[in-house]
């Protein structure tokens, strides 16, 4: 008897994600996790983008909303050396939510025990093997060696993925010889905060708010009038190899910072430190035979921010697709689409960051001509959005078998607002069970009919919007529109479209 349905290595967000969705598709996942206790060194700050969109459709936003530690900042994000400013916009379109990643490990970890998900903590993966059929797994744990055995294994273990080097997937790419240090910290009353947000420091000076480039590194500084605690940012070339699992300490920034401005800053203390280096990586393919990878054992992108929301929206993308896999009805190829949606995704994620690192790292006349040029784009609303869209990931459009489709097939569902005869709700209410949606906004009971074998599978629902975008929309359970009919489009040529979408996803009736 196998274990589990899909063994899941690694409790991080993106392994904790992906055993949530999986459990709400009907599957039994089991969670390893080496380390015996939840980490609580500090990592990612927040997260932004998309996901925050998937959790709401998941009714989950408001809960992650109340459990940040400090209101949302202002709309204002850093892009290589340069900034996207969406504060004057009143819809910008890039979010962020300031929930460290230890509150929202716990949060997932919380919401995965509501779901009677199977974590095991102090359980370390020493190996796996595959057949055909199942994937047998290696694990060291309190009590010694066993083995344990499901239908499939999604490696969610990091940068460092033995998941991914036991599966033979290639994982090229470049690494920079930079370490960031990121911290927040509190100040003595000797160092005055400006009112324009730059630092009078005893003995050196002023400190500028933003960036400071020396020949040393870079230096950022966030902050604001009559603030006692500030954000700090260095970036330094260096060739030490740093372990992930060994904290920064408040000696170490102070002697970067040292390093980078030539001053000794004096702090009172920190109330945040983390430390990480960039590289830009992708696996060479997301699956290899029963094993996949997702999070940072499929990409490491040498920017910040942009990390967990890539592997969080890889786990939505992914558990459908198991889940199809092993209820039996799985349309042929439906599995591999994972590879070929989410590579996509990353490879567009790759584009901006890579970007990101020639607007950073180059330091003569004409990378500063490069970022004048660029800052003088991004004051027109226009390029904003697009980049603004771009670190989200909202511009991601999927692509869809076969030629003709709808513009919107292929996109992530507007969360429309819908009047039905039960009353009003929403895209994001419906799709709170992660199960698949046809919504028809023209009452068109001609389709009905064509979709009424998939019931078992597919939610119908009909309603009305204030302008329609079709006349019925059929959207997976990762909230991207698999098909969509144009309004007023025919019975003789939506009906055969719409169930092609219907077997091509979601299989044979």
């Amino acid at each position: 008897m196998l274990d589990a349905d899909v063994i899941i290595v690694g409790a991080g967000p993106t392994g904790l994600m992906l055993a949530n969705e999986l459990r709400l598709a009907g599957v039994r996942p089991l969670v390893l996790e080496r380390h015996q206790h939840r980490r609580d060194t500090p990592k990612a700050g927040g997260l932004g983008g998309q996901i925050l969109e998937l959790l709401r459709y998941r009714g989950l936003l408001e809960r992650f909303e109340a459990a940040c530690p400090g209101p949302a900042p202002a709309p204002r994000f850093p892009f290589g050396s340069v900034h996207l400013d969406f504060t004057q916009m009143a819809d910008p379109p890039l979010h962020a939510l300031p929930l460290p990643q230890q509150h929202l490990e716990r949060l997932l970890g919380e919401r995965a025990a509501e779901l009677e998900v199977d974590v095991l903590r102090g359980h370390e993966v020493t190996g796996i093997s595959q057949d055909d059929a199942t994937v047998i797994v290696d694990v060291r744990g309190p009590d010694g060696l066993f083995q344990m055995s499901a239908r499939y294994l999604v490696g969610c273990d990091g940068a460092r993925s033995r998941v991914r080097a036991w599966a033979g997937i290639g994982f090229p790419g470049t690494v920079y010889p930079e370490v960031n240090r990121l911290a927040q910290v509190t100040l003595p009353g000797t160092v005055t905060v400006l009112g324009n947000g730059d630092l009078d420091v005893p003995g050196y000076g002023t400190i500028r708010a933003g960036f400071t480039r020396t020949d040393h590194g870079l230096f950022g500084l966030g902050s604001s009038p009559g603030a006692t605690s500030v954000s700090l940012y260095t970036i330094e070339d260096e060739g030490t190899e740093y372990d992930d699992d060994v904290p920064m300490t408040l000696a170490e920034l102070l002697d970067s910072i040292h390093r980078v401005l030539g001053a000794r800053l004096p702090l009172a203390g920190s109330t945040r430190l983390s430390r990480f280096t960039f590289k830009a990586r992708q696996a060479e393919r997301y699956r290899a035979g029963r094993i996949l990878v997702a999070g940072d054992a499929a990409h490491l992108f040498p920017a910040t921010g942009v990390a967990i929301n890539a592997g969080m929206l890889d786990a939505v993308n992914l558990a459908w697709k198991l889940a199809a896999d092993l209820h039996g009805w799985a349309p042929a190829g439906l599995l591999d689409t994972y590879h070929d949606e989410r590579h996509l995704a990353g490879t567009r994620t790759m584009l901006h960051t890579r970007a990101q690192v020639a607007l950073r790292r180059g330091h003569d006349v004409a990378a500063e001509a490069l970022r004048e040029v660029f800052t003088e784009l991004l004051a027109d609303e226009q390029p904003l959005r697009r980049m603004g869209a771009l670190v989200a990931g909202t511009d991601i459009r999927y692509p869809m078998p076969g030629t003709g489709h709808h513009p919107l097939t292929g996109t992530f569902a507007t969360d429309l607002t819908l009047h039905t005869d039960r009353g009003i709700t929403s895209v994001a209410e419906l799709l709170h069970p992660a199960r698949p949606v046809l919504l028809d906004l023209a009452d068109r009971g001609d389709l009905h009919e064509t979709a009424r074998n998939w019931r078992q599978r597919v939610d119908i629902h009909t309603a009305k919007t204030g302008e329609r975008p079709a006349d019925i929309l059929l959207i997976r359970p990762d909230a991207h529109i698999a098909w969509a009919a144009t309004i007023n489009e025919p019975t003789d040529s939506a009906a055969p479209t719409l169930r092609g979408a219907l077997s091509r996803w979601f299989g044979t009736p």
